[in-house]
């Protein structure tokens, strides 16, 4: 038996894919134990391991988050080193009891990664989007915006690298903390035909396929296409866009079911249309199994999981990351972005995929080769090779 520790950051995007992965850990005797957040507990406790909450370490979020996800590098350098320090003495001292065979730790996660460097134990990074070296770096296409902020905040990052490197830690250069490297153990949950560039990344990297526990349908087959539409859990306070679907696509012969997430009063949006069911939060797997087609965001996990069961995609996305994502479901032929918003584009894209069956055809080559990854079992085993080899 092995004793791993997990280190991860507040956002289901990023921990979701560990999940299954950690339970299958557990299933084959391995002690884990999960940094998280309280919001998480429940579900990393459910796995079997053990969740250590550190939401007193994180600082407060900012007012104006919707605009800095993904887009404010300054800020994401800035609460990796309040936390890193804030939790130093008492990861130093629970490691320094329990010695961690192996830290797993998200590639946004940047502390789990400082600890492992600094304690020397072995450590797998866990790579929720796609794998991004210097050259799919360029695939983000930052706006000019985006790229003035972070010139405009490297006052900032220098000053926070120095301070972690008069900690003791091996901080050079900010980019080194972000991105991939070919000498690093790295878990990637997509598949090498879905990864772009993957011939550009080493052996180290494995690319495992999502690690998804999915459910049985129970439900009866459907008499009409289904239309699932949602844009995440971060930010997808969009009330007008919601409103645009509903004009968009009542009164046709489709069912729709819209996720809206919790800032969204739904009331507001007002009258629902006969043909839609709209909810904070569903059973996205669920969901997905039956769908037709899906409207979204573009995150890594929400388009692994369209593919997974050969649903083809409107591409709506919100932030570079996801703009990445998009364009290689575009470029695969699984897709088309969203052009407007307005209810007559909304209803001509969604009319397109659902008369096209190419489109249909590539999700369904696209998750084949997902499913032939491997998933949480072929995540575990790189796990248990790596603390092998220590």
């Amino acid at each position: 038996m092995s004793r791993i520790a997990f280190f991860n950051i507040p956002a289901y995007g990023h921990t979701n894919p560990t999940l299954e992965v950690v339970r299958e850990l557990v299933k084959r005797g391995h002690e884990v134990h999960y940094y998280s957040f309280r919001e998480f507990r429940d579900r990393i406790e459910n796995t079997g391991a053990a969740c250590i909450c550190c939401d007193e370490y994180m600082p407060p979020a900012p007012a104006d988050i919707d605009k800095k996800v993904g887009r404010d590098l300054a800020s994401l350098i800035s609460m990796t080193v309040h936390v890193t320090l804030a939790m130093e003495e008492r990861i130093l001292k629970e490691f320094g009891e329990w010695k961690p065979d192996c830290i797993v730790s998200d590639s946004i996660c940047i502390w789990g990664k400082l600890y492992a460097k600094r304690l020397g134990i072995p450590y797998v990074c866990s790579t929720t989007t796609f794998a991004f070296n210097r050259y799919t770096a360029k695939l983000m296409k930052q706006k000019p915006g985006e790229i003035f902020r972070m010139m405009a905040g490297m006052s900032e990052i220098n000053a926070r690298m120095e301070e972690l490197r008069q900690h003791g830690y091996q901080a050079d250069k900010f980019y080194e903390l972000l991105q991939n490297d070919n000498d690093t153990d790295t878990i990637v949950y997509t598949s090498p035909e879905f990864q772009p560039m993957a011939d550009t990344f080493s052996s180290r990297y494995r690319f495992t396929g999502p690690s998804l526990a999915v459910p049985v349908s129970a439900a009866a087959e459907r008499r009409r296409p289904l239309i699932y539409v949602s844009l995440g859990t971060v930010l997808n306070k969009k009330d007008s866009f919601y409103r645009n679907c509903m004009e968009a696509l009542k009164g046709e012969n489709i069912d729709v079911i819209m996720a809206v997430g919790s800032r969204t009063d739904i009331p507001s949006l007002g009258d629902v249309p006969s043909n839609f069911t709209i909810s904070p939060r569903v059973d996205q797997l669920q969901v997905l199994q039956e769908a037709s087609v899906f409207i979204t965001h573009c995150g890594m996990n929400s388009v692994s999981e369209s593919l997974y069961f050969g649903v083809p995609l409107v591409l709506f996305p919100q932030q570079p990351e996801e703009g990445a994502v998009a364009r290689r479901v575009r470029e695969m032929g699984a897709g088309i972005f969203l052009k407007s918003t307005r209810p007559a584009a909304l209803k001509r894209t969604v009319t397109y995929l659902l008369e096209n069956k190419s489109c249909r055809e590539n999700a369904g080559k696209i998750g084949a080769g997902l499913k032939r990854a491997g998933g949480a079992l072929k995540a575990a085993d790189t796990i248990e090779e790596i603390i092998e080899k220590k």
